[in-house]
């Protein structure tokens, strides 16, 4: 860390004012975990399963970006990993770099972005050091939390929601100048209040995967669940599965959660969740080659109507992808809601169309959150109503390992990045509304450390 980083470390730590901050000076240069564009053919002809984010991750020294209009400097306390840090670091399905040199053909702004290295991440928690032009919300001081839609709203289509603009992305993975590194470059309407009672590590690591459960489970853009709704969720002790259990017993739904160990299903009980299948126990084979495995399937919706008391669930929360799609097609109601938004185990999904349209099921696409849906989602963090899913963190030079972790699902909830922050626990400003809730909070750290 730099002699300048270290002023500005113990400004934030001394929780300097704004006149304090803004009279920093700022390097020229910070520490960013980075993919280099001469890298992409390194993992040709490898499974990608054997493809390593500990070689294709680099911590590099590189210069600070130009700031832009409605933009702002943050100072990353802590950051956190997610699938797209891990695509990104495998180039798959396709490099990164492709995105970033089609938008450095949007305008003379976007030519920042296209460069031969890729500053990834797309959650961070930390302090506002610079404002560009026109940004009047946020001042520097403010302690913040990143969310990674990056939209312009140039476009009509944008206004009514603005994960329908043309032109939107996921900040640090279709754009340059990430959330891992020692200052993170960002749109204005990015940032969002830091929960005070959260540790910086803590409040990092909500950012995408909260507001990604929130719309997909509870807006109105994706499966809307009302109270009294049976939900099935896959992964419900992970990242996504984490957050929307959460969403599904504060909403007064019944949660049935999917899981793949005894260890996933001592946390999903310990979330308030009592409906849970150990489907690696359960020992469930939904293919047979490249046929879907029909009488497994079966069985499997069995199962969830012994749960239920004989019901089928009202909406699947789905992620896995090709996996377990058509196993989610099958198990919604009549009338039913599959609503999707990743495919960790493939894109290309398989299932019976008849199960869709002759039992009028839906399938809904859900793709992160607009601005308003990730403020309510951080709000409800804010209130402790919605609880961290953080089981341990790593620091920013050990982000390869982090990311090797998650690709590897060797981790239980979210892995935080320490970047500016000298340690864990570091961070909190209301130590009674911690004291409240600390055993949530600490729930996945605690059982996590006893895998």
């Amino acid at each position: 860390m730099s002699t300048t980083m270290k002023e500005i470390v113990e400004a934030i730590e001394a929780r300097a004012g704004a006149d304090v901050i803004q009279g920093l000076e700022l390097p020229k240069t910070c520490r960013a975990v980075t993919t280099h564009k001469a890298d992409v053919e390194m993992f040709a002809g490898m499974p990608s399963a054997q493809k390593d984010p500990r070689k294709s991750l680099h911590i590099d020294e590189v210069p600070l970006p130009a700031l832009g209009p409605g933009e702002a400097y943050v100072a990353v306390m802590a950051s956190a990993i997610n699938f797209n840090t891990v695509w990104t670091s495998i180039f798959e399905p396709l490099p990164t770099f492709a995105f970033l040199e089609r938008n450095g053909k949007r305008s003379e702004l976007w030519k920042r972005h296209d460069l031969p290295y890729h500053i990834v991440g797309s959650d961070a928690s930390g302090v506002v050091l610079r404002v560009g032009p026109g940004v009047s919300k946020w001042k520097p001081g403010d302690r913040v939390v990143i969310h990674c839609n990056d939209v312009d709203l140039e476009e009509p289509e944008g206004h009514d929601d603005a994960m329908l603009d043309p032109n939107q992305m996921i900040w640090g993975f279709e754009t340059n100048f990430g959330g891992l590194a020692e200052i993170a470059t960002v749109k204005s309407n990015q940032l969002m209040p830091k929960p005070e009672h959260l540790t910086w590590e803590e409040a990092a690591c909500n950012g995408l995967v909260n507001s990604t459960a929130y719309r997909q489970l509870v807006s109105k853009n994706g499966a809307g669940m009302k109270q009294g709704d049976n939900v099935l969720i896959w992964g419900a002790s992970g990242g996504l599965g984490g957050y929307a259990t959460q969403y599904a017993l504060n909403g007064g739904a019944f949660p049935v959660g999917v899981v793949s160990s005894e260890h996933r299903v001592e946390i999903v009980r310990a979330l308030g969740c009592p409906r849970v299948i150990d489907r690696r126990a359960e020992g469930y084979q939904f293919w047979e080659g490249d046929k879907i495995h029909w009488k497994e399937i079966r069985r499997f919706g069995k199962k969830i109507r012994e749960l239920t008391g004989g019901e089928d669930p009202d909406i699947v929360y789905e992620h896995p992808g090709r996996q377990t799609f058509a196993a989610s097609v099958f198990v919604a109601r009549r009338g039913g809601v599959i609503v999707t938004c990743a495919s960790t185990s493939g894109y290309e999904h398989v299932y019976d169309n008849r199960y869709l349209w002759m039992h009028l099921k839906r399938i809904i696409g859900s793709h992160f959150a607009n601005y308003r849906e990730a403020w309510e989602a951080n709000r409800l963090i804010c209130k402790g109503a919605i609880h961290p899913t953080l089981s341990r963190s790593f620091p920013l030079e050990q982000t390869g390992e982090a990311a090797w972790q998650v690709h590897q699902n060797l981790h239980d909830g979210k892995i935080g990045v320490l970047c500016l922050a000298p340690s864990e626990g570091l961070g909190v400003l209301n130590s009674e509304l911690r004291e409240r809730y600390i055993d949530r909070i600490e729930l996945y750290k605690r059982l996590g450390a006893v895998r």
